[in-house]
């Protein structure tokens, strides 16, 4: 008995034993699990348990021209935040506040009450109220510095720029279609919060910065965007017009240099405009063409070999029917070459060329030169424009798709389409982004010229190109389309606009525009000025050409393009218009000798910005080289002096200190 006794304690200790040691283990490898193996989960759930995240708003990239002007940039700005538990009396602290908030005593009092522990009370405050909520030295009140988007030219490119809303997502524009690239990454103030989940003190709160987001360069020139805005606006207002449209395009490269819409608007203040006026009509829009078309008609018909330039046609006195319709022309035209209908413009002539090269092959044509389909440019809210099935042509719409009736395409289509004319014969993709770099200025990617398709042969396109010189010649349509200096090749173009109620085309409503490249032997330029219902005239040469002529000489004087021909000026006064931002503008320097003879006076640029000098340069007639950005501070030759064709003209610019 005693045997057995024993044996069973030693069993019960065995046993008892065994289990401590399994459940050590067990305790052991639960630990191993939990501070090795799951650790970093752990941590994160417990951070999430301890730590209040609130996100701040993401810095976007800088974007800007391709001179490296900055057009949209992030600025740092204060927001306010509170501790309500720390503020010792909430109503006493709200009276103080919202006077200097400029928000409403109720609205600040209801924000410090209740359990949180952190609200906001206004964020991205200016320079000026964020000092003077400073300065109240309140008990609970803090800052933390977010980002704001500021432009700094207001409303130069603000079609192409776009805009941010609040979050700040991009809305409209470059802002919007690389979105993605320039927002940064979110910053986050962190606050601790107490066993019982409750928001603690924020002194020594954490904040975690957002990651800037890629910079933009576009192609752009800022000075050429200004010259095209200028002499837009001018268009649009002296002709009584809707709005209006100008694109200036390398046709080499498809580089858009330019793009501009009338009525514009300031970025900085989208709000207070109607949305319509947001909308970038060069490439969100789609019109007839009207004349302009003919370019493209005639191109196709040489290239098909159907007619020769110089072919005559007979124009039937300036009346012509055909599928039950009658076609005018604006004059009573007989017999005209081939050169002389696109000089003319010809309704019944390109009328008569169309049906030689038949349905089929203008449709044909026609989409190669990009009609129809989308251009491909970098910007959101592309148009295709309408270019129906040649199948679906009947009666006279082959007629009156010749001369751009039945058709429709968007500025930028077109300005595409023309620039292959210019180039050669090559249908070019616009673009708008030439690289984006990092915060660091590492270039993260390029982009460059992409050729589309070959549309028509080099000769061809030269022998067009020819033709469209008689145009801006005397007698042509578009001769207030010429450039002093410059040979110009373009094209008028005039189109009744489709009442949206009707249906039918209206009697009043039109379209005037130009196309044109310049110089028209060595094209650098392409330029397209579109001006919607004007109310004086409804003619592309009376409205529209003048304003091509003034982008095109002030844009080739600004790139220093060699003129075609010499061009001598007789000697005049030099007097500059007044500009609110220069102290003086007289133009010839106190004690400077005027000199004696034939030649413009070299005006005194010294002081003046960038905007005044061009003003100059194009009242003047003048061919200046400009260096740097900022206010004039150097000149050759100096003010007074006669500028002879041997001297080297420049201007020297540097930022104001």
């Amino acid at each position: 008995m005693r045997y057995d006794a024993e044996k069973w304690i030693t069993l019960r200790i065995r046993f008892i034993g065994g289990f401590f040691v399994i459940l050590f283990a067990l305790t052991v490898c639960r630990a191993f699990y939990l501070q090795v193996i799951n650790r970093d989960y752990l941590l994160k759930l417990a951070d999430r348990q301890h730590q209040k995240v609130i996100p701040l708003t993401p810095a976007r990239g800088t974007i800007y021209d391709t001179n490296g002007a900055a057009l949209a940039v992030s600025v740092e700005m204060d927001s306010c935040y509170a501790e309500p538990k720390s503020i010792a009396d909430l109503r006493a602290a709200a009276a103080r506040l919202a006077p200097v908030l400029e928000m409403p005593q109720e609205t600040v009092f209801r924000r410090l009450q209740g359990n949180r522990n952190f609200v906001w009370l206004k964020r991205r405050l200016t320079p000026d109220v964020a000092k003077r909520v400073h300065e109240l030295d309140i008990e609970g009140i803090g800052f933390v510095k977010e980002t704001k988007r500021y432009y700094p030219n207001s409303e130069v490119a603000s079609h192409v720029i776009g805009f941010t809303g609040l979050d700040p997502e991009g809305l409209e524009g470059i802002e919007r279609r690389y979105d993605s690239t320039i927002l940064g990454g979110t910053g986050y103030l962190v606050t601790e919060r107490d066993a019982l989940g409750r928001n603690v003190a924020l002194k020594g709160t954490v904040v975690q910065n957002g990651a800037m987001g890629h910079n933009v360069t576009l192609t752009l020139d800022k000075n050429i965007q200004y010259i095209a805005e200028k002499e837009l606006a001018k268009a649009v207002t002296n002709s009584g017009a809707k709005a209006g449209t100008a694109i200036v395009m390398d046709p080499n490269t498809g580089r858009v240099l330019a793009m501009s819409n009338f009525p514009t608007y300031n970025l900085n203040s989208h709000g207070d405009y109607a949305s319509s006026v947001w909308r970038n009509r060069a490439v969100a829009d789609s019109y007839e063409p009207g004349s302009t078309f003919k370019t493209f008609l005639i191109a196709a018909a040489l290239e098909e070999k159907l007619v020769r330039p110089g072919d005559g046609i007979n124009c039937e006195g300036g009346s012509y029917a055909i599928g039950g319709r009658t076609i005018h022309d604006t004059h009573k035209y007989g017999r005209l070459s081939v050169a002389e209908i696109l000089k003319y413009s010809s309704n019944i002539g390109v009328a008569k060329i169309g049906s030689k090269l038949g349905a089929s092959r203008l449709y044909s044509y026609l989409k190669n030169f990009g009609i129809g389909e989308k251009s491909g440019i970098d910007l959101p809210g592309e148009t295709s424009g309408t270019l129906r099935q040649w199948s679906q042509w009947y009666g006279i719409d082959l007629a009156t798709i010749s001369f751009g009736q039945g058709v429709t395409a968007s500025s930028v289509q077109l300005t595409a389409a023309f620039s292959a004319i210019a180039n050669g014969g090559v249908l070019m993709k616009p673009y708008l982004v030439e690289k984006i770099t990092d915060s660091d200025g590492n270039v993260v990617t390029t982009f460059g010229p992409q050729a589309r398709r070959r549309v028509v042969s080099p000769e061809t396109a030269k022998s067009v190109a020819s033709m469209l010189e008689g145009v801006a010649a005397d007698g042509g349509t578009g001769t207030n389309a010429s450039v002093e200096g410059y040979r110009v090749a373009g094209k008028t173009g005039t189109a009744q606009k489709v009442d949206p109620i009707t249906k039918g085309y209206s009697a009043s409503k039109r379209t005037a525009s130009f196309i044109g490249f310049v110089p028209a032997r060595k094209p650098r330029l392409t330029i397209l000025v579109m001006i919607d219902e004007p109310k004086t005239s409804p003619y592309g040469g009376v409205v529209a050409a003048p304003a091509f002529s003034a982008i095109a000489l002030q844009s080739l004087c600004y790139l220093k393009v060699p003129p075609d021909t010499i061009v001598r000026s007789k000697p005049q006064a030099v007097v500059a218009e007044a500009s609110p931002d220069a102290e003086d503008e007289s133009t010839v320097a106190e004690g400077a000798i005027v000199e004696e003879g034939e030649g413009i006076v070299m005006p005194n640029f010294r002081g003046k910005s960038m905007r005044q000098t061009l003003k100059i340069m194009e009242e003047q007639g003048l061919n200046v080289r400009l260096h740097g950005s900022g206010r004039a501070i150097e000149q050759n030759p100096l003010p007074g002096y006669r500028i002879r064709p041997s001297d080297q003209v420049w201007v020297k610019f540097a930022p104001s200190a």
